[in-house]
């Protein structure tokens, strides 16, 4: 993780801004200097914000590398914001895309100032804002990036809705402009506030070991460098350490600890190079490396040939270098490697400052799928996110247009790519000259032609195999329409029943229906009295009996201050849940086994009181996405209970008396309760589960850190462990 050196060093407000002259001294003409002038004067009226305005205006020009235009909207959208100059000022003085852009950052500010950004539909206004100029995120990106660095000096509680923003939002449309240092320098930054524990840990081993890597990767480069040289070669070497998030990630994937990971870091050879000889250039490097060190085939990825969508262009692979270790190695031109850093702005300027089609096409889908969508939030942003992942397809049209989608994507993707109407009426196609189905999943290369029918509409199953936002927001939109017509059509058939029956068509003979065939929503009823799923006779029935009890249900959308009565605790005062909460009725949860010590939440349940999770847990995670509302704080107060229940699991040498010295261990310390244990053998290697009751998580580190000791045993961790997840 890195950041320039003008926001390390540079202190005054003076060094700053001659910095930021110096970072666009060869876009500002005479008239924009003055300009820069009279925006840096109106930015320094308030001294107090002086320091931070700057700051962000370097990370626009010097990291993300924008222009004048971007440069004059960083030092006067404070200003604006705080209605110290007004946008029809601004409009005035610096002209009408200043003041456009300028407009797009208050609006985002507004939407920001309510606190509840991921949480509320307001994150569809802030996405449409970002989708009107792209100049808007990205300045507004520059501003996240900053107070990420200050984070320090906020609160527990804020920097960890910082990093839960940061991951939701930020980093995904940082990584689809293809801002890889921001991208980079936020994942870890939100793992530093997310998960603190985990992030320290990884940095002292990333920093006990940073010497051997260096010596390691200086033995690696020498015999491509000296083969470079003699070639006539020029170029430049780097080399960087995977992220601390990208290491966790890869941890997390393969079950595996930190000593296990050993492509922790990627050398990359930038070569002096251009025009016509980039692509020749880049593979004769290639060449030479593999020339050098054994390549693994599957690792190879061709970026130089059909670039990704945010314009990344490269070569990659991984080779087998001394003391059998993979690295990873990049290869690319000068000019590949600033828009692989600074992503779109970069692309701007090699394309003669013009908007990339690639980046207005993108964003053309992204206003037409946040329009048109009912979707929450966080649903809509699940869908995106899918389109913003790392892996694509190629593929071409008949005429042999190039339509790139995201990894995974079928023949109906490609069908609503090419246009909605062409998706919803898609029968199938032929791909490379043979009939498929729907579900064909597309392969890089594949030329695509379309079958419809008039006939043909979409259907609920046609979810399960598409992954685009744009198909799935219109199949989504199709079935609510039909669901409505058939739920109208329904109500109105009811309704002309009770009339026949001399019964008033009530809210109160709705709810009774509702109860007694046990839907949530009205609109679910209507819909299946329109299909006819209840008899005509059984209704009457229900309606002309004399009335019930009805259950009470606790609400889906509980306030965060209730208050739960008839408690079941697990022991006296083990948590406290929330700051207002008490007699509260609450559980731990099976899917993570919360231990004493743990980093916990607690979830609002319907029906079960406050389920207790790890804060990491995977469900857990995917409770906090999607019902944000449902989650109270929950901390540990004492001990209270006795023992927790826990899992871990074994993997080992099939060895003679394995088990028996595995019990012996645990039935030694009078702390551990064992209660029950699993084995399964194969291949001469047993993987096993052993559940324990244990006193916190200091007692349950101390008995792993045991179990690894004993001769056979080859890893040992908490079946529920953050790194399974």
């Amino acid at each position: 993780m890195t950041t320039t050196d003008e926001t390390v060093k540079l202190t005054s407000p003076d060094e700053k801004c001659l910095a930021l002259q110096k970072s666009c001294r060869n876009l500002l003409s005479p008239e924009d200097i003055a300009l820069f002038r009279k925006a840096y004067d109106i930015a320094s009226r308030d001294e107090t914000d002086i320091d931070s305005i700057l700051d962000t205006a370097l990370i626009v020009t010097a990291e993300i590398g924008l222009g004048k235009t971007s440069l004059f909207c960083a030092l006067l959208h404070k200003k604006t914001e705080k209605e110290i100059i007004s946008i029809e000022d601004i409009r005035a003085d610096f002209g009408e895309k200043v003041a456009q852009i300028l407009h797009g950052l208050k609006e985002i500010s507004k939407i920001y100032a309510t606190r509840r950004i991921v949480d509320s539909e307001n994150f569809r206004k802030l996405l449409l804002s970002f989708a009107e100029d792209i100049r808007v995120q990205l300045i507004f990106l520059a501003e996240k990036l900053h107070a990420l660095r200050l984070a320090d000096h906020l609160s527990e509680t804020e920097q960890k809705k910082l990093a839960k923003e940061t991951n939701y939002i930020y980093i995904p449309f940082a990584h689809r402009l293809g801002l890889y240092n921001i991208k980079s320098e936020m994942e870890d930054r939100a793992l530093r506030y997310s998960n603190p524990r985990i992030y320290a840990e990884i940095s002292r081993k990333l920093s006990d070991t940073k010497d051997a890597r260096e010596k390691y990767i200086a033995g690696f480069i020498a015999p491509i460098v000296d083969e470079l040289n003699k070639k006539g070669i020029r170029f430049k070497s780097k080399y960087r350490t995977k992220t601390i998030a990208s290491i966790l990630n890869k941890m997390r994937k393969n079950q595996v600890e930190f000593e296990e990971i050993y492509d922790i870091f990627a050398v990359r050879f930038i070569i002096d190079s251009t025009g016509e000889d980039e692509k020749p250039d880049c593979w004769k490097v290639y060449s030479i490396v593999t020339d050098k060190y054994t390549p693994n085939p599957q690792r190879l990825r061709d970026w130089i040939s059909v670039p990704k969508s945010n314009g990344y262009e490269s070569l990659q692979t991984t080779v087998l270098g001394p003391g059998n270790r993979w690295v990873e190695v990049q290869i690319r031109t000068e000019r590949m490697d600033e828009i692989a850093e600074k992503g779109f702005a970069a692309h701007w300027r090699y394309k003669g400052g013009t908007s990339d089609n690639v980046i207005e096409s993108w964003l053309n889908e992204l206003r037409e799928v946040l329009e048109s969508s009912e979707e929450s939030a966080i649903d809509l942003l699940d869908d995106l996110k899918l389109d913003l992942q790392d892996k694509e397809v190629h593929v071409f049209t008949p005429k042999g247009d190039l339509i790139t989608l995201p990894a995974g994507a079928t023949l109906l993707d490609f069908a609503y790519a090419i246009h909605t109407n062409i998706g919803c009426h898609c029968m199938g196609g032929k791909v490379n000259q043979r009939n498929e189905t729907l579900r064909y999943k597309l392969r890089n290369g594949d030329q695509i032609s379309i079958l419809t029918a008039a006939n043909q509409q979409p259907k609920a199953d046609w979810l399960n195999f598409t992954v685009t936002p744009k198909a799935r927001n219109k199949i989504r939109q199709f079935l609510n329409e039909n669901v409505n017509h058939q739920a109208d059509l329904g109500k109105e058939l009811l309704s002309r029943r009770l009339k026949n029956w001399k019964i008033e068509f009530t809210d109160d003979i709705t709810r009774r229906l509702m109860h007694h065939y046990k839907y949530k929503f009205a609109l679910d009823l209507y819909q299946a009295i329109a299909e006819g799923k209840h008899d005509p006779t059984e209704i009457k029935e229900i309606l002309t009996q004399p009335k019930e009890e009805e259950k009470t249900t606790v609400p889906e959308n509980l306030p965060k201050d209730i208050r739960i009565t008839h408690p079941k605790k697990i022991g006296e005062d083990v948590l406290l849940i929330d700051k207002n909460v008490d007699n509260v009725d609450y559980k731990f949860a099976r899917c993570c086994n919360p231990v004493y010590g743990d980093d916990i939440i607690g979830f609002v349940s319907i029906g079960e009181g406050i389920k207790v999770h790890r804060r990491q847990c995977k469900n857990a995670l995917d409770l906090q996405r999607r019902y944000p509302y449902r989650i109270v704080n929950t901390q540990w107060t004492n001990e209270g209970a006795a023992s927790y229940q826990t899992v871990v699991s074994l993997v080992g040498k099939d060895e003679i008396g394995i088990v028996n010295k595995i019990t012996e261990l645990i039935t030694k310390d009078p702390r551990v309760t064992m209660r029950a244990i699993s084995i399964n053998s194969s291949g001469g290697i047993f993987e096993g589960k052993i559940t324990v009751l244990i006193d916190n998580t200091e007692h349950l580190s101390q008995l792993i850190s045991r179990l690894k000791h004993v001769s056979g045993i080859m890893k040992v961790n908490r079946h529920d462990s953050m790194l399974e997840q």
